[in-house]
Order: C-alpha cells, then structure tokens, then sequence
C-alpha cells in the first residue's frame, strides 16, 4: 500500500473541469474567504406594545446621562428640547428612577439601565463604533440584561397568576397562550440565577419544571444544572437562548387578551420578559388548535417567524444536456429485420428529452458556475440513461426488492456510509479513522501504475485506460488512512474518481479512488465535522459540525466559499438540492434549514421536530424534503410553499437514512430500531391541496395517516440502518453493522 500524502496537493483533473468561479461575491461563488463568509441573520426590533410609562423616563434619563457623560452637550439639549424636559424635571425624575427599583441595588444604575436600551446609530456618536446585531455577542453584555428585575420572592406569584389567567381562558386562545410558558419559565429562572437568588430560582424550578411540554425535557435537564451565576458564563446553550429571540406565533385576539391581562394587573416583569426576549408574530384569523401548534413547535428557538419562508426559492431541475444516446446492437438487430420496431429508441429519445423544456420554477442555468461535462460524464450519462429504460415502475402494489450489506464482526466501530450512484463501490467511516472502500461487483479496486510504469505505455491505444491499471494491486477493498479521528460521513463524487470523508479530527479529505491516496485535507471547521456531501453535479461539496455551521467548499480551494450561518446547535447532517443551488441542512436545534449556495441565505427554517435531526432526502423532482429525527417521526416539507405537509409516524428511535427511490414514487426510512419502512410518498403528496395552504396565519391541517402511507416494514436481525440507496434500476440498497447486544 502506498503511503498516503497528508499535504495539499493539486487536483490536476479538477482543473480542467473546474468552472470559472468570479469574484464577484454577491452574484457568483468566489474562493474569497471574506466574501463568502456570512454571518448570522440580524436580531429584529421588539414587538409592538409600549412599555410601561416609568420605564421610558428611566430610559430618557439613562440616554441622557450617557450623552453628559460623554462631553456631548448639543446632543443633550436637542433631546432635552424634543422630549420637553427642563433641567429641573431631569434631576428630579432621576432622583425617582435611582430609587424607584426594587432590585438588588444595581436596578437604577444609568449604566444597567441603558443596557436594556439599544442605541441606534442616530443616536450614537460619530468616533464611537456602534455594535452591529450580526456581530458575535459577548456573554457579560448577553447576561447584563438579567441585572435589573423585580423582587424575587414575587417571581412565583408572577407565573402563577399568569398560569391561572391562561388556564381560565377561553379553549381557544388557551392552547396558543400556552406557548409562552416554556419561554417564560426559562428566562424567569435565569434572571434569578444570575442574580444570585439561588434559593428562589430552585423553588421556582421545582415548582413550575413540571408544567412544561415535555419535548422540552432535555432543555430543562441542562437548565436544572445552571444555579450559580457562574455556571452561566460561557454556557453555549444558554448564549444561543439569550440572543435568539423565542418566536411564538399567536393570533392577534389571543395577544390583545395577553396584553389587557398584563396591563391591568401591571405585571411589568413579565411584560418585559416578552418585550425584550421574545417574537411575537402576529396573524390575523381563527386561533390554532393545539395539535395545530403542536405540530410545528419543539425547536430550541420556537417557531419559524413567517416572512423567514416567503423567498423565492428556485426548486426546478435543470434543464438535461442534450446527449444522443447510440442504439444498443440488439436495437439494430431488430431494426434490420423488421425495419419497423423502434419502441427501445423512441423510449430512449423521450427520456433524454424529457426536460428539454425549461422547469418555470427551476433556476438560470448560469445562476451558479457548474463544471462543464466530460466525454467520460457524458458517457455515465449515456449508461444511466439506458439503465433508466430498464427501470422497474415501483408503487403500493410494486414494492422494491431489498438487499441489506451488514458490515459484521465491524469492531470499529461503522459510523458511515455511502454507496455511488452506479452502486458499484461502498464506503465506510469507522470509529478507528480508518474511511474502507470495497467493491460490490466482480470488478476488483485497482491503482493506477507508478510513473515509470505509465512511461512505457502507448498512449494512444484504445484500451489506454485499462492498461494504466496495475493487476498487481487488485482487491475486493482498500484502506484509506490519514484521520486522527472517527470518521462520521463519507460521500463519493459523481464520476466515482474522488471519496470525501469528514472525521472529528475537524478536517474533511479528499482521496482520490485512482491512487487511494489522500489528495487534499480541508480545514475550517474548529471542532467535529459530522457530515459531508458532494454536488450532485461534482466539484462543489458541503461539511457540516459541532462549532454550528455548514460550509461550502470547491475541491480546489483550500478555504470555504460560503458559510451558512445560523443554527443554534450542531449541524448534524447537510444535503445538496438536485439543481445544486441550495443546500438543507438538519441540526440538533431541531430545525431544517434550506440556504442559497449563491448567496449564503437562509431561504427556508423548518421547525416540528421533537429531537435533533439526523436525516434529510430531498424527492427527485426538487419540490420536496423529508427528513428524521431521534423523535422517530418522518416530516415531510413543501419547498416552495416553505410548509410542512406530512408527518410519518411508526419508527421507535432515531431515523439515520431516508431516500427517494428514482421516481420518487416511494420513500424509505431506516432507523436504529433496526428496520427498514417503505411509504407511499406520492400520496403523501397528492392528498395536499396546494390551493387550501394558509401560510400567512399558519393553520396546517396534518391528516394522521401514517399507516395508510406505510407500505411494509422490514426487520433485521440485530442490524440497525446507517444507509439506504436506490440502484438505477430501483432495487433498494440497505447497510449497516450488526451489532450483537
């Protein structure tokens, strides 16, 4: 075995095929680092609904002697001047703010006062930098909002009251209301916590832990731990709570019912709690049910505000190069005798023509740089499309066949794997950071011979491409070393020349499958890398990690192209849109995000799962996403309409493989309760009315028909499902490692 270079190298074949990628940031990818690095979406404005008359005089006040403080005198009589304040009424209403609180002490200080206040650029001074919302926020600045508060001993009485107000409101607004329990409930405790009032903040706990839903149980297991203020500096969870902004979707007479409530029991510590810490979007309409809410709620941050899933997303496919497909000898034979039949032709034609036409929803062919197609792509392209003619039509009376690869005696440890779309090589990630590669048809792996070798071939031979090979070096699999780490993901390349694999040593490498050598290790990612994916069309491919993005990379650029930034926990698993120009990726906040490769948008949020997300399948047509979760549940997702259209009920743990078979006429779930389940996705589909969607109130009508959609579940022995992928032909393809507890 040749020793594997750990360097960078050139990729010598990449560069003829790679596509001229401008610099121009904004309209096409470029290798620039700065340019294609994006930040996270700007926290918004508060809600509307005023703030209690006091608290807008300490905020005056506070403004102003910020303004003194920093010598800027014309500044303090202008706002004197509009607010219609005199010197007099300043130094007497400060004299009321500074003791008015009830804190503990520092509650009528100007400085903690103003940190509730954000000061926009028209108000700050031109030598003084203003703190953009996209910047990443420091943990005292994140938490100082928690310094001024009311009387702890009353923080109890505040949630009850609140708690028996909604729980005496009509049914209807009483589901929708209910969602602020959760959000309260964690800010209150958190305000008492890093106020050191241990001893409330765990009474409080105690008390109240027990009311929230219970997909919110492993957020209250890391919150039960956090009862000291120091506990809460540097706590990820905690930081991503603050700065997110918990988004609740409420109908607009449930909020003014809030609203009147609050007021008139003049509960400004909870008035504020919303004001400042959470979204509250606002429909218009009939109240949501409770199933309705349920349905869509359960991620770390809420719901998905609406106007987040109202872009236009381009999901059409693109249109098929134009490839004249040669008629097999056994056609030629049939036309010489007969002359007549021609049916194999005329199918072969209509499928190579089939989206000649344009796809009105599909992006402009140019919209991203994609490769130019080799004479050996067009050849693939040729096979598969002549492997399509042969293509078994599956539905609910013509289920596929299923053949299972289980990795035994697999001591260390398989986390990954991936077939190619030929399905004629597999690939493993094992624990040991060992990436193996086997052979599933006769055809032995080989490596190309040593330059010496390849100096005394005749290059232009027909058979050049057989001859590189060296027969010596034929097996069924090689081993490919250079991690320092498990490997979680692996992903071959369209034209089966290159394999990605991503491991937690935080790199991502790049093997060529001709030398089975590594050519290239990307690093960019600081802690684990737990997927990847390549293009379906090469060149571009996506890695997603622990430190919470997903990055774009092009195989010869050492730095990521984009960085989709917006998740509030871990991306656990990243996959490319047929067309190649977005990419969804699955995240242990318990939200899908679709993002815009062209601009590093985030285009679609998609909230409803109960557990972290570990599965995503787009269907062949582009128009739909599915995806699974450790809740065991399969939602299904209308890209364009940016609604969740069906949920897949049945699995019993946590769902690592779904795919679409080649027509998209069923989907396939594995899962670690060790089965495999087919459903009938085009009814799933076909039974939701496009024209009834109401996505500007929000109202989803889930039908629970799981058991209508599933056509057959398929057990294992004791071999839980880490991959599925459907052959050409669309026989079904299962792996995983056995595991023998």
């Amino acid at each position: 075995m040749a020793a594997v270079q750990d360097g960078p190298m050139e990729l010598d074949a990449e560069k003829e095929t790679k596509p001229e990628i401008l610099s121009d940031g904004t309209s096409n990818l470029s290798g620039n680092t700065a340019s294609g690095t994006l930040s996270s979406s700007p926290l918004t404005a508060a809600p509307a609904g005023g703030a209690p008359k006091m608290e807008d005089q300490q905020t005056l006040i506070a403004v102003l002697q910020f303004l003194k403080r920093n010598k800027l005198t014309d500044s303090v009589e202008i706002l004197r001047r509009e607010a219609g304040l005199g010197e007099d009424q300043e130094d007497s209403l400060a004299t009321d703010g500074s003791g008015g609180g009830k804190g503990d002490g520092d509650g009528g200080d100007a400085h903690s006062l103003l940190s509730r206040v954000s000061i926009t650029s028209a108000v700050a001074p031109q030598n003084m930098p203003v703190k953009r919302a996209d910047d990443q926020p420091d943990v005292s600045v994140v938490l100082s909002a928690y310094s001024q508060q009311g009387d702890p001993s009353l923080y109890q009485v505040y949630y009850s009251g609140l708690k028996n107000f909604i729980e005496s409101v009509l049914d209807c607004h009483r589901a929708e209301l209910s969602q602020l329990f959760y959000p309260l409930f964690v800010h209150m405790y958190l305000e008492l916590v890093y106020n050191n009032h241990e001893n409330e903040a765990k009474a409080f706990f105690e008390k109240f832990s027990g009311d929230q839903e219970c997909y919110y149980q492993d957020d209250l297991r890391v919150l039960c731990g956090l009862t000291k203020k120091e506990h809460l500096k540097g706590n990820e969870a905690l930081l991503d709570f603050r700065t997110s902004r918990f988004v609740l979707r409420i109908s607009r007479d449930s909020y003014q019912l809030l609203k009147r409530h609050l007021q008139e029991r003049h509960n400004n510590q909870i008035w504020n709690i919303i004001q400042e810490h959470l979204y509250i979007d606002i429909f218009d309409g009939m109240p949501r049910s409770k199933s309705q809410i349920d349905s869509m709620s359960g991620s770390l941050a809420g719901e998905a505000r609406r106007e987040v899933n109202k872009a236009k997303v381009f999901y059409g496919l693109l249109k098929e190069p134009e490839i004249e497909v040669p008629l097999d000898d056994e056609d030629e034979e049939a036309e010489n005798e007969e002359g007549k039949p021609k049916k194999k032709k005329t199918k072969k034609d209509s499928l190579g023509s089939k989206s000649k036409k344009q796809d009105p929803n599909a992006p402009q062919q140019n919209r991203i740089p994609l490769p130019e197609l080799k004479d050996s792509d067009k050849l693939d392209k040729i096979m598969y499309m002549k492997e399509s003619t042969k293509r078994i039509r599956l539905g609910p009376e013509n289920l596929p066949s299923i053949c299972f690869y289980t990795f035994l005696n697999a001591y260390q440890g398989l986390t990954a794997v991936d077939f190619t779309d030929d399905s004629s090589l597999l690939a493993g990630g094992f624990a040991d950071s060992t990436v193996r590669v086997w052979s599933v048809t006769p055809k032995k792996l080989r490596k190309v011979k040593s330059a010496a070798d390849l100096n005394m071939i005749d290059k232009e031979s027909d058979d050049v491409l057989e001859r590189i090979m060296d027969e010596k070096t034929a097996s069924e699999s090689k081993i490919l070393y250079g991690h320092s780490g498990p490997v979680y993901g692996v992903s071959f390349s369209p034209d089966r020349n290159y394999l990605l694999s991503s491991s937690e040593d935080g790199t991502v490498r790049l093997w060529s499958l001709l030398t089975f050598t590594c050519l290239v290790g990307y690093k960019g990612h600081n802690y684990p890398v737990w997927d990847t994916q390549f293009s379906p069309f090469g060149y571009y491919f996506v890695s997603g990690g622990h430190d919470r993005v997903a990055r774009l990379w092009a195989t010869d650029h050492y730095q990521p192209l984009r960085i989709f930034a917006g998740h509030l926990a871990d991306v656990t698993c990243t996959r490319f849109h047929p067309n190649s120009n977005y990419v969804a990726t699955g995240s242990t906040d318990r939200t899908v995000r679709l993002w815009d490769v062209l601009n590093g948008n985030c285009v679609r949020i998609f909230t409803g799962h109960k557990g972290p997300v570990h599965s995503l399948a787009f269907s062949p047509n582009g128009k739909f996403l599915a995806s699974g979760s450790t809740d065991g549940r399969v939602l299904l997702w209308d890209i364009g309409h940016g609604l969740m259209i069906g949920e897949l009920k049945g699995h019993t743990d946590t769902i690592y493989a779904l795919k679409f078979s080649r027509d998209g006429e069923i989907l396939a779930s594995g899962s670690m309760d060790n089965t495999v389940r087919l459903w009938d996705s085009m009814k799933a589909f076909d039974e939701v009315e496009t024209d009834d969607f109401t996505a500007t109130t929000g109202h989803i009508h889930l039908p629970d028909n799981s058991q209508e959609l599933l056509l057959g579940t398929y057990h294992s022995k004791s071999t839980p499902v880490t991959h599925l992928h459907f052959t050409r032909r669309n026989l079904l393809l299962a792996a995983g490692g056995y595991n023998s507890q």
